[in-house]
């Protein structure tokens, strides 16, 4: 019981230094551009069409009042939307076809061989199930 007592005293005491070292002073930028940009690694160096075409800097809603008239979790949050001729006016056989565009999967099984996972050996499975022990012995 002293012991961690006479511990902390000593922590407290000490000069601790961090191991980790910043190169100048610590300064918060001025501006800072928050307009949308295509990613530096993306092949095709633009933004997808349509993106950010909204009002509000991409925002298709004027409102948060708004917005929250055509927000869903699991439904619609209001009832307006329904009987506007919105979400639930047509049966699903109108909305139209719902296979993937052209390389777009829904599914890793349907990604090229080389895409998807490869399966587990039985000594895979064996060396997880038993910690690593078969492996040794």
């Amino acid at each position: 019981m002293y012991a961690t007592r006479v511990l902390r005293q000593a922590a407290v005491h000490a000069e601790r230094t961090p191991l980790i070292r910043f190169i100048g002073k610590r300064s918060i930028p001025e501006q800072v551009d928050h307009t949308p940009q295509p990613h530096p690694a993306s092949p095709s160096g633009a933004l997808p069409a349509g993106f950010g075409n909204g009002q509000n800097g991409g925002n298709s809603h004027a409102s948060f009042s708004s917005y929250r008239d055509h927000a869903q979790q699991h439904g619609p949050l209001r009832k307006s939307i329904a009987t506007a001729g919105g979400i639930g006016s047509q049966s699903a056989a109108h909305l139209g076809s719902v296979e993937p565009p052209k390389g777009v999967y829904f599914d890793r099984n349907e990604l090229p061989e080389r895409f998807r996972r490869v399966p587990l050996t039985a000594a895979e499975i064996e060396a997880v199930e038993t910690g690593g022990a078969t492996l040794f012995g």
